[in-house]
């Protein structure tokens, strides 16, 4: 798999999470923060559901309450008001936002989210030129894969809208039925464990990503893609790795949010790596050493979390 982070090494240390003891030993005060994640049935509120599970188990003396919205975009909207503490952030979304100047830091880098079709097993189609024209989900609104879509599709010279009969859901979860029963060719989505592909692959689905010669073009045209790869046995019957484009999906914190907070998580974090990565696949790839290398500024990174990898030796 092509990463734009370094892979992942373990670290010294787990420092003092799950002790509910600060470095100087002082008894940690409660922490409660809210989470941002998306519709329901979504790939987003997976991964909240183990990062909340991971974190509390590591230190108990922070609670984090995850709150389904509308995905990314929306999440943007709410970290720049301050009605969330935390927000999962899909690709260029995450990066306009970091750059757009409005407060918002990095917390963690999670995962690579490789673009890719999904389609029913025993359907014809077996190129992104015979999807034109047909019916794709392309995801839910103000989701962060609808922004991926419209940059992987536009390197190609083609437009959601105008070459396909473009759906967009409300529910990220209703998505695999509709290929199942042929309401639609073919649904939008990428990463591993992505839940859709769960179910589209559980019941026989397959996958359908850009060729060598469309990924030199789409990445020609959008230096902001990468390269990355769906790793073989990312879902049920899936026996080889699947190269594509994509991008990283962050999780950002809102304006303010006070350094002592930020260096708790990633303490916490840091010391749940194991437990996050066996609670959802995907999540092996949320480490210190990938949130350090997620920004080539490292005064995106949240103050707190800065100062974490720091103590570990990695630049940031």
């Amino acid at each position: 798999m092509s990463h734009p982070f370094p892979r992942r090494t373990a670290l010294a240390g787990a420092g003092l999470a799950g002790t509910g003891l600060s470095d100087t030993g002082r008894a940690q005060a409660p922490l409660r923060l809210t989470l941002a994640t998306a519709t329901p049935g979504g790939g987003f509120p997976a991964y909240g559901a183990a990062f909340v599970a991971a974190i509390a188990a590591a230190d108990p003396t922070i609670a984090i309450e995850p709150r389904n919205t509308a995905g990314s975009l929306e999440n943007v909207r709410l970290l720049r008001e301050g009605a969330v503490d935390l927000g999962l952030v899909a690709g260029e979304t995450a990066t306009e936002a970091l750059a757009a100047g409005i407060g918002t830091t990095l917390l963690a880098a999670m995962y690579a989210q490789p673009g890719l079709f999904g389609l029913r097993g025993d359907s014809p189609i077996r190129s992104i030129a015979e999807l034109r024209g047909q019916p794709v989900a392309w995801g839910a609104r103000g989701s962060g894969f609808v922004v991926l879509a419209r940059q992987v599709m536009a390197g190609l010279g083609l437009d959601i809208e105008r070459d396909f009969s473009a759906v967009l859901l409300d529910r990220a979860g209703d998505g695999p039925a509709m290929v199942m029963d042929g309401r639609v060719a073919a649904l939008w989505g990428g990463g591993a464990g992505w839940p859709g592909f769960v179910t589209l692959a559980g019941q026989g689905g397959r996958f359908l990503a850009p060729d060598e010669a469309e990924r030199a073009r789409i990445l020609a045209a959008d230096p902001r893609l990468r390269p990355t790869s769906l790793p073989a046995g990312s879902y049920p019957g899936q026996t080889a790795p699947i190269a594509s484009v994509g991008t990283w999906s962050l999780v950002l914190a809102r304006p303010g949010l006070e350094e002592e907070a930020g260096f708790r998580v990633a303490r916490a974090l840091h010391a749940a790596r194991a437990d996050l990565a066996a609670r959802l696949a995907q999540a092996a790839e949320t480490t210190a050493e990938n949130t350090a290398a997620a920004v080539a500024d490292p005064a995106l990174i949240h103050p707190g979390v800065r100062r974490f990898v720091r103590e570990r030796g990695l630049p940031g």
